[in-house]
């Protein structure tokens, strides 16, 4: 197998300028890979290693990168039970960028989450959205499952 890094470059920069569009961020190619990034990290960090690699084994090879980037599976989970922790978890993720990629703003954050896993669907089947779903706390749950129609 060939690996052809030109054309996961090409198809990161269409990925980022397609997702920075259907997130409202107009050209912001950048915060929206910051943001893409925060909440992958974040995903990561609350489901099992089992379920990551299930999910990662879907994601084209630009965004497997993404995912990956900085995993230690060793380090303990962070107990997130609620949308609010959830999100503090993403801003987390985000460092100082966080203020103005999220500014203050709880139903940003949420909507941005929410579209995330959205704009997912197009590389994730129905079943594995399921899966991760199923492993969720019960308040986190919604992201997702009010998500897997479409």
């Amino acid at each position: 197998m060939a690996l052809n890094f030109n054309e996961y470059a090409k198809e990161g920069n269409r990925f980022l300028k397609d997702y920075a569009k259907e997130m409202n961020l107009g050209e912001s190619t950048e915060k929206a890979g910051r943001i893409f990034s925060s909440i992958m990290h974040a995903l990561r960090d609350i489901i099992s290693p089992q379920e990551s690699l299930q999910f990662i084994a879907q994601l084209p090879m630009f965004l497997k990168a993404v995912y990956v980037n900085g995993w230690n599976m060793k380090r303990p989970k962070p107990r997130v039970k609620k949308m609010a922790e959830f999100i503090e978890l993403v801003r987390k993720h985000d460092g100082v960028a966080a203020v103005n990629d999220f500014e203050y703003n709880d139903e940003l954050a949420e909507r941005y989450i929410d579209t995330t896993f959205i704009y997912l669907r197009k590389y994730i089947s129905l079943g594995e959205m399921e899966d991760i779903r199923d492993g969720l706390p019960k308040d986190l749950k919604s992201m997702i499952y009010s998500n897997l129609m479409f």
